[in-house]
Order: C-alpha cells, then sequence, then structure tokens
C-alpha cells in the first residue's frame, strides 16, 4: 500500500534546513553550574586527600596520629623501613582486585581512556577507592604526587554527577574535565594551567561550551584551595633576573636535551610494565602481587636515599632554590627515577607530575650549573635552568606543550622565566615528538592498537560553504509528471534521487528511484502524490559540515539547495560525492607542502 500523498505546502515554510551552528546553548549555563558544584567538592577532596597522606605517613613511618604533610625523611626505622612500603603494596593489591582495578596506573591516562572509549562513564567506586589507594601508596613511601590521583579522583566525580544527571555524552565529558581541572587547581593552585591540561589531554576540543565550564570548575577550585593554604606560589624560588640572547639559547639548547631524556624515561617506565607483564603471566603470578616487588624496589631505594620516598614537593623546591645541587642532585634524580619507574611499573596507584617534575627539575640545574661553569660567559642561572627543566620534561613527556609552561610559572610565580620556559619546553615538545610520536598519556592505549590523535585543527568542511561544492545543473520532475512518464525516462536518468518542482520550479520534495518503482502500479499519479515529506534541504550559505550533519540527521543522501533570499527556488544540489570531492584541495595542498622541501631520507 503506498504512502498517503503528502499536501502541497507552502515552500517558504516547508522545508527542513540544517541547524545554524550555536557556540553555546541555554544548557551551557546548567553545565557551567554544575562545573562550580564540581569545583567545590574536588577542592574539599584534594584537602582531604592530603590530610590522608600526611595521616598515613605519621602513622607509618612515625608511629604518631597527624595530619600535616609530612616527608618520611628522619623516620629512624633504619632497615625495617623497607617493610613500609611493601604493607602499603598489599592493601594497594588488595584493594585493586577487590575493589576496582581501575585504581591500578597514572591517573591521567585512564581518565582519558574513558573520555574516549567510555563515554565519559568512571564507576562510582572509582572515586572513593582511587584517593584512598594513593594515599595508602604515597603515605607508605611511594615516589609519587597527590594530584594524578587527585585528576583522577576529580574526573571520576565530574562522571559521577554526569551519570546522575541526564546531561550528553558530550556534555559528560565537559564534567569529567572540569572535575579534573579543579583538581589539579586545588592541588597546586594552578587554574590557568590545569584548564590548558584539560583542553590539551581530556577534552580533545576547543570549544566555548566545554572550555567555559572547565575555566569556572578551576578558578573556583583554586579559590577553595586559597581559603585552605592560601594564595603563595607551591614552589617558592628567589628572585631572579631575565636572560640574555645566549642564555636564552641556552635554556633552548638544555629544553631539547631534557625532550630526548623524556623519550627514554617514557620508554624505560613501559618498559617495565611489560616486564612486569610478561613474567607475570609466565610464572603465572596474579597482578595484584606485582606492586609488592616495586615496593620492595622503593623501599630498597629509600634507604640509599631517602628523599625519594613519598610526595617530595620540597626536593623540588631545593632543586629550583639551590638548596640540593651537585652530586647530591643527580643522585636525588636517578634514584628517584628507578624507585618511581619501578613502582608504577608493577601497577600501583600513582601519579606521574611530581616524580616527573623532580627529575626534569634536577636534571636542569645540575645541566645549568655544569654549564655556568664551563661557559661562565652564557649567562646560565642554574636555578633558572632547574625551572626549565622541570617544565619540560613534563612537555616531553606529556606533550601538553601550553599546560608545562603555564604550569611552571604559575607554581613559582617567576615572570622572568616565561620566556625560558616557552623557548625550553617548545623546544623539548619538538625534540621529543621527533623521536617519539606517542606520550607517556597515550603509549598505554598506542600500544593495544588504539593510537590516539592529540592535534586540534581546523574542520575543513566548516570552512567550504555549500554553493561552492554544489552541481548547479539539477535533473529535476515535474511535480505534474505521471508516474508511468517518468518511469519511461528512467534508464537515462543516472541519479538516485530527484527534486520536484511545481510549474513555477519551486520545491515541493524529493522523490527516490525506489519510490517511483514501488508506485509503478498506479502509473496515472502524478510525481506530486508521492512526495512523502518536505524538502529536506540546504541553503547556499551553509557550509558542507552543516549539510553532512543534515545529510546523517535526516538520513538522507543528497539536499537540494534553495536560496536563502527566495525560499522555494532551487540553485543546486549537494551530494555525499561532494563532501567527499570538497576534501581534495586540501589533500592536494598537504601533498604540496611535503614535496617543497627536500627532507633527508628517513625524516618523517
Amino acid at each position: 500500500m503506498s504512502a498517503a500523498p503528502l499536501a502541497p505546502a507552502d515552500p517558504r515554510t516547508a522545508p527542513v534546513s540544517p541547524a545554524e551552528h550555536e557556540p553555546l546553548t541555554r544548557r551551557s549555563a546548567v553545565i557551567a553550574a554544575l562545573s562550580l558544584v564540581l569545583a567545590a567538592a574536588a577542592g574539599l577532596v584534594a584537602h582531604l586527600l592530603l590530610a590522608l597522606i600526611g595521616l598515613v605517613t605519621n602513622l607509618a613511618y612515625f608511629g604518631r596520629v597527624s595530619l600535616e604533610l609530612a616527608s618520611p625523611v628522619g623516620h629512624g626505622l633504619g632497615v625495617a623501613a623497607v617493610g613500609v612500603p611493601v604493607a602499603g603494596a598489599l592493601v594497594i593489591g588488595l584493594m585493586a582486585r577487590y575493589g576496582s582495578a581501575a585504581i591500578r596506573g597514572h591517573g591521567i591516562p585512564e581518565v582519558m581512556e574513558r573520555v574516549l572509549f567510555g563515554e565519559s562513564r568512571i564507576p562510582p567506586r572509582v572515586m572513593v577507592l582511587k584517593p584512598a589507594s594513593a594515599a595508602v601508596a604515597i603515605g607508605t613511601g611511594g615516589p609519587f604526587g597527590a594530584e594524578g590521583p587527585i585528576i583522577a579522583t576529580g574526573g571520576a566525580l565530574g562522571s559521577l554527577v554526569g551519570q546522575l544527571v541526564h546531561v550528553t555524552a558530550d556534555e559528560r565529558k565537559t564534567l569529567l574535565a572540569a572535575g579534573a581541572a579543579a583538581g589539579m587547581a586545588a592541588t597546586f593552585g594552578t587554574p590557568v594551567s590545569a584548564v590548558l591540561l584539560a583542553v590539551e589531554l581530556l577534552l580533545f576540543e576547543y570549544r566555548p561550551r566545554s572550555l567555559i565550564p572547565v575555566a569556572l570548575a578551576a578558578s573556583a577550585a583554586t579559590a577553595v584551595r586559597i581559603a585552605f593554604e592560601g594564595s603563595g606560589p607551591i614552589f617558592p624560588m628567589p628572585e631572579m633576573r631575565a636572560p640574555g640572547g645566549a642564555a636564552l639559547a641556552s635554556y633552548a639548547v638544555l629544553g631539547a636535551i631534557v625532550g630526548v631524556a623524556s623519550v627514554g624515561i617514557t620508554r624505560f617506565t613501559h618498559a617495565i610494565e611489560d616486564g612486569f607483564e610478561r613474567w607475570g603471566e609466565r610464572l603465572h603470578v596474579h597482578w595484584m602481587w606485582w606492586p609488592l616487588l616495586g615496593a620492595l624496589v622503593v623501599g630498597l631505594v629509600g634507604l640509599i636515599e631517602p628523599r625519594t620516598l613519598g610526595v617530595g614537593y620540597d626536593n623540588i623546591t631545593g632543586a629550583l632554590g639551590g638548596g640540593i645541587a651537585g652530586r647530591a642532585l643527580l643522585v636525588l634524580v636517578v634514584l628517584k627515577l628507578v624507585s618511581w619507574a619501578a613502582y608504577l611499573g608493577s601497577g600501583t596507584s600513582g601519579g606521574t607530575l611530581a616524580p616527573l617534575f623532580t627529575i626534569g627539575g634536577g636534571l636542569g640545574a645540575w645541566l645549568g650549573a655544569g654549564g655556568a661553569a664551563i661557559a661562565p660567559g652564557l649567562g646560565i642561572d642554574p636555578r633558572m635552568a632547574g625551572l626549565v627543566g622541570m617544565a619540560a620534561i613534563f612537555a616531553g613527556a606529556s606533550h601538553a606543550l601550553l599546560a608545562s609552561v603555564v604550569f611552571a610559572f604559575e607554581t613559582t610565580r617567576q615572570p622572568v622565566g616565561l620566556l625560558p620556559l616557552l623557548a625550553g619546553c617548545s623546544a623539548a615538545y619538538f625534540a621529543s615528538l621527533l623521536i617519539e610520536r606517542h606520550s607517556i598519556m597515550t603509549a598505554k592505549l598506542a600500544r593495544r592498537g588504539v593510537p590516539v590523535r592529540l592535534e586540534y585543527s581546523a574542520d575543513h568542511l566548516a570552512q567550504v560553504l555549500v554553493r561552492d561544492a554544489m552541481s548547479r545543473a539539477v535533473e529535476t520532475l515535474p511535480a505534474d509528471e505521471r508516474i508511468a512518464t517518468v518511469l519511461g525516462t528512467m534508464t537515462r536518468r543516472s541519479h538516485q534521487g530527484f527534486p520536484v518542482v511545481d510549474r513555477d520550479g519551486r520545491l515541493l520534495g524529493v522523490v527516490t528511484q525506489r519510490q517511483l518503482l514501488e508506485a509503478a502500479d498506479e502509473p496515472e499519479r502524478a510525481v506530486r502524490e508521492i512526495v512523502t515529506r518536505p524538502p529536506v534541504i540546504a541553503f547556499e550559505d551553509n557550509t558542507l559540515r552543516e549539510a553532512a550533519d543534515h545529510m546523517v540527521l535526516s538520513h538522507v543522501g543528497r539536499l537540494p539547495v534553495i536560496a536563502r533570499d527566495d525560499p522555494g527556488r532551487l540553485v543546486g544540489i549537494v551530494t555525499r560525492s561532494d563532501l567527499l570531492a570538497a576534501h581534495a584541495p586540501r589533500l592536494r595542498a598537504a601533498r604540496e607542502r611535503s614535496s617543497a622541501v627536500p627532507w633527508p631520507r628517513g625524516v618523517r
């Protein structure tokens, strides 16, 4: 039975056109309000986690009840201190196996994975188990910072709100990123770099509807931190002088060296992870026991250099301020790397930021001191070199360039450091990306066969208008033509769909070959009688992105194009083939750019 004919409608109101792009919607205000609530909660969670770490540290190493964040240095336990990280690892293994395996790992990569492949849904229990396990790991000497677990916890909190409230997956991602940014801002008092980190690693976009809630959350979480901790920088440094040209060039070279080192650190860490997985399977040892071995390394290294134990924010301050220098600084860097990589690679709960800052800051300060001694005329300041090294190693390891630069500035409040930081981090990013395309955050996903691209570029289809890609020669069908007449000429028609126009050339709708064939048993009917819905159209000034989205949402493969100033007047048609053909100039330009410079063989 054929469909009921569509009564002829006024073509000025009938066509269904693409939705116009809106940077913000009314729902954005709701998401922004939820982000502010998240920020307050994330700020409190950050404060509570630091207090919990202090409690575990004081109990484990000093046998006292105190919430003050303390360093395990000076614990006085002797060789018995080796058992403290091992005991913590046993607790974490049990929590991971019988609670949630999601607590294992860095924190940030796991959040990225949920954003990319899990519709930003994080199990609610992670919000409790992640900070608890991190407090046990760090409090018992794990060489991690609290920021990774807090970022993961803030993201889990945002995801939970997004699951309780009726929101889209896109909005849930924004809430997750807002919670994560709030967690970082509440830990370090770095709202701008927290927003940049969310943009570079979590949002996978740069749009007002996601950027504004994240920025508001980071600002509010920083206010919460100020209420508890004050507004001072977390890594205070002596005032420094602005560098000259020679020093600036030296910091850029130092950044490149640290960038190469960051690749080695990333590969070293992942090699340890692979080793645990390979030998764990061969020896049939369940992964819940692996952290015990990593913790044993932590304990033994802690006997040699107690400053490798725990959060170690004071180590960063010492490296940047010159309090730790020379051979002691190099020993701290090497042993911190061994302890951190071994424990993290074993699958415990920990973070990457603070250990990387310690390693990079110490390496930069050590190299800077050496450079100043060898070539004093360059004007290298070891403290500035330490600052550049701290940021450059994170830029090289995470590929979050802007977040690294601004983070180092916000945590030290050294305005003269901005130019050296920009030069050093850019060089580190450049060097690391030439050697290794994946970061410490994305390498694990890539090894699973799911490479992640963190590059942002303007949507090519959003820059091309329909009028520049459409076909102007349109094969139409007269509305009053008989079905029999049309079917008689069907063999000469190459298209699958045909705009139907009235005597004045006004568009009434579109019919397909299938509709015409299904109406073959009623040959005397007019074509207009089998038009079943208003025409799904595009305007000349729509973008191809709007046209493509409109095709998908409307389940059509072609759009008649009508004039916006004279609705109903057919001026062309745009098809899926036209959308594909629109990419030809972009691909041609890319080929021309790649062949413009004769690069040496082997250089990408």
